[in-house]
């Protein structure tokens, strides 16, 4: 049965148009995919990002189990920093891409995919190192996202200045958004300028309603999951189940600027992924130069010679045009190179184009 976040009976009152996703009941969209995706492009959208999981790693030994756990290193972390990491397994593939703040050198914030949680959280127990403990804290966390080039001058008729974090990847751990304290992030998953909130469960509704009235001068709009899909898209980022799983290595993906091979720590995954050697495939770009949209799961050929499959796939707003990601045979891999892909038995001619799409 799906869980709902603090936030369902906001999502009802605005119209939300409910679908089960990740375990949960949230809304795939209001009123209109396309107007919300360019609401946040052009304006400020505000999404419920309360099903992602926040796991709470703390104690003596935190960070060495952090160094352990994850591919990126982090000794050069200061407190009120954000950075991108991934869990492997022994055989180099991706349990999961999380964000790791750094709340202090013994207490570290990971959020983590909402369809994982469960599995990162029994993960992690299994592989903590010495004096290190993990709780699970996701139920007592709300999470909003307020993304959008106005989201700043939104913030600041309720935040502090000195409040509002001015850096990409850098938070403030106690930040009053009216009288409500929240963890402020300078982070998002669209591509556009923007911020995350993690506050009480219990304050959500009030936090909702409080960003929405800010909002409302600078043309805020509710979002759902099909504008965060198409607007994570639009700006090449790689999404759990699609770029990337337990079966593909980060190297062929594009994510190998978090996995550091060169530090000292050991971590898992990172013999195999050694052992490996240069990876054969990438991730790529594609336009759709032909007539129609390819998705997910469409192989794509060379002549009768298969190079590769789409991972993620779809129209794109902004940039009016359709647009796909891909992993391919590093030879075919050049920008310009066209393919064929096959959407149920009919081919589309595609274009290797640079990542991401779009750039704010």
């Amino acid at each position: 049965m799906e869980k709902t976040t603090p936030l369902f009976q906001m999502h009802e009152q605005e119209g939300g148009k409910i679908v089960p996703f990740a375990g949960y009941l949230l809304p795939v969209q209001y009123k209109d995919i396309l107007e919300e995706h360019m609401a946040v492009r052009e304006r400020a959208g505000l999404f419920d990002v309360s099903h992602m999981g926040e796991l709470l790693l703390t104690g003596h030994d935190a960070l060495d189990t952090l160094h352990y756990l994850c591919s990126n290193r982090f000794h050069d972390m200061q407190d009120g920093r954000v950075r991108y990491t991934l869990l492997l397994n022994p055989q180099g593939g991706v349990i999961d891409d999380l964000l790791v703040y750094r709340l202090s050198a013994e207490r570290y914030l990971l959020v983590v995919n909402a369809s994982n949680r469960e599995k990162d959280a029994a993960w992690i127990k299994e592989h903590l190192l010495g004096n290190t403990q993990l709780e699970d804290c996701s139920d007592h966390f709300a999470q909003l996202a307020l993304q959008g080039p106005k989201a700043k001058e939104i913030l600041e008729k309720l935040v502090k200045a000195e409040e509002i974090p001015a850096k990409y990847y850098t938070f403030t751990e106690e930040a009053l958004v009216g009288d409500i304290p929240c963890l402020l992030s300078r982070t998002g998953y669209t591509g556009s300028f923007g911020y995350e909130l993690y506050c009480p469960s219990d304050d959500a509704k009030k936090l909702w309603k409080l960003l929405r009235e800010a909002g409302e001068e600078f043309g805020l709009l509710p979002c759902g999951l099909g504008a965060r899909d198409t607007l994570r898209l639009e700006a090449g980022m790689p999404l759990y189940g699609h770029e990337m799983d337990d079966e593909v290595s980060p190297m062929e993906t594009g994510l190998g600027f978090a996995v550091k091979l060169d530090k000292e720590e050991d971590f898992i995954g990172k013999k195999a992924l050694m052992e490996r050697g240069e990876p054969t495939v990438t991730r790529v770009g594609l336009k759709v130069v032909g007539r129609g949209i390819v998705r997910e799961e469409c192989p794509l050929f060379v002549g009768q010679e298969e190079v590769g499959k789409t991972t993620s796939g779809t129209f794109l707003p902004y940039l009016k045009g359709a647009y796909a990601m891909a992993r391919v045979n590093r030879s075919y891999a050049e920008l310009g190179t066209k393919l064929m892909a096959s959407v149920r038995g009919r081919m589309i001619e595609v274009e290797v184009v640079p990542l991401p799409f779009y750039q704010a």
